[in-house]
């Protein structure tokens, strides 16, 4: 049994001497973990690896969105693609011919 397994948690965050990583995975039944660092990589770590990376618990970054790949919300200039009747719920259409 992989007991050691039991102390991580999903989305908890551990550094390693460099970057910090979050949790993404734990596999109690093979014995595994699995992290992502910020800028998107996967790891897999068995108990021998785990024990030898000698990761500490740490805070998550300031921007956590890096291993995401998260974008900022388009900002549509006041042109026609944002004009009135553009982007009008299509069910308000049903309302108005059956009305």
């Amino acid at each position: 049994m992989a007991d050691w397994l039991r102390e991580l948690s999903v989305g908890d965050w551990y550094t390693a001497g460099g970057e910090p990583f979050e949790i993404v995975a734990v596999d109690i039944g093979n014995g595994s973990v699995l992290t992502q660092a910020y800028d998107g990589t996967l790891e897999e770590y068995g108990f021998d690896e785990w024990m030898e990376l000698g990761a500490k618990p740490a805070a998550p970054p300031e921007d956590w969105s890096g291993a995401l790949d998260v974008a900022k919300p388009d900002k549509f200039p006041d042109n026609d693609l944002s004009g009135p009747g553009r982007w009008e719920d299509p069910l308000d259409l049903l309302d108005q011919r059956y009305s």
